[in-house]
């Protein structure tokens, strides 16, 4: 009976033993979370900024140490198996309660200098936000402001910036989401463009035109073709670009006719506006959580963006549009001193 006992206990030790827990690692879940959001191994490599063999070596590592197989490998991407979807839920408790962490281990500054990391637009971060952060900083050269301008916005939540400001409202209620002010944006073109081709006056004649033309995430891409009342645009699309400097110096080196923000005359910008009978808006917002206002140089950094975005000060922010034209007399005294010129198209000197 004994001996029979021994062989029930070994059995029974063999059937429920648990993973090796030291073989576990928070990276190699991070990494399976990323594969089960984007479905995808090389997607899940590009938003961690590592290599596909390195995201396939260590989701194998994890299947090992929990002794279970976690995704199904697909010819387009990869599926979550019951084994994954099981833990799923709990990876992403954990990843929260990380990030908590480290929240509340850095709320309280160690030195008086310290970074802080916005996510923000392209557009918004290189034309508006920069040539303001210049003065900051020298108000502020122990604050480490790192801009981080690009059209895809950073998850605040898991900690790839303090902060963001980006086009759309975030839906997570675990997330501060601030409305700072509305984008209007408009036809423009450059003086040459219009002296060689001429000034449309609709949509009709936009037909007959060349169009600069942008395509990146949280834009609407079938705004122009909409408004002008075509399936597609692609026989007048002069140029086509992702990046919004790019997009700029497009239009004011006369590639054609590109929707620009209002803002720009009054930044003395070498653009003129073109009248189409047509304007178009996207609201920004500031999101961040809410942990990081008990960091002393994250709250100024908040409280200075709010301001630099105010509508009752810069009327270009305002929720209702005011023609280009008009907005050069409404500007503030201040945003003479913020002017972008040649900040745009580079002049080579003759």
């Amino acid at each position: 009976m004994q001996k029979i006992s021994h062989r029930r206990a070994a059995k029974s030790e063999q059937v429920y033993s648990l993973p090796n827990l030291n073989h576990l690692s928070w990276d190699d879940l991070r990494i399976f979370l990323a594969c089960a959001e984007t479905a995808s191994f090389r997607k899940a490599a590009s938003r961690l900024r590592v290599s596909d063999s390195t995201v396939v070596r260590r989701i194998d590592r994890l299947e090992m140490a929990l002794d279970a197989r976690l995704f199904d490998r697909l010819p387009d991407g990869v599926a979550l198996t019951a084994e994954g979807q099981s833990i799923l839920a709990s990876a992403r408790t954990m990843e929260r309660a990380i990030c908590d962490v480290v929240r509340k281990r850095t709320a309280v500054d160690p030195t008086e200098r310290g970074p802080v990391a916005i996510s923000i637009t392209e557009g918004l971060g290189s034309y508006w936000v920069m040539p303001r952060l210049v003065e900051f900083q020298r108000e502020h050269p122990f604050t480490l402001v790192d801009l981080r301008c690009a059209m895809e916005s950073a998850d605040v939540l898991r900690l790839e910036a303090d902060m963001a400001v980006q086009f759309q409202r975030p839906t997570n209620r675990d997330l501060i989401a601030v409305k700072l002010a509305r984008l209007h944006v408009y036809p423009f073109a450059s003086k040459d463009y219009l002296s060689i081709y001429g000034t449309p006056t609709s949509a009709v004649e936009m037909l007959e035109h060349r169009l600069v033309q942008q395509r990146a995430p949280h834009l609407d891409g079938d705004a122009w073709a909409r408004f002008l009342g075509v399936d597609s645009v692609e026989d007048i699309v002069s140029v086509r670009t992702n990046a919004s400097t790019a997009h700029f110096y497009a239009v004011e080196k006369g590639a054609g006719i590109g929707v620009l923000p209002t803002f720009s005359v009054a930044l003395d910008a070498p653009v003129v506006p073109v009248d189409l009978g047509g304007s178009h808006h996207m609201d920004i917002w500031l999101t961040y959580h809410p942990d990081i206002r008990r960091t002393p140089r994250k709250a100024m950094v908040i409280d200075w963006l709010k301001r630099i975005f105010d509508p009752s000060v810069y009327p270009w922010f305002r929720d209702e549009f005011i023609h280009p034209n008009d907005l050069i007399n409404l500007a503030p005294p201040e945003t003479a001193q913020n002017v972008v010129k040649g900040y745009f198209a580079a002049t080579p000197k003759p």
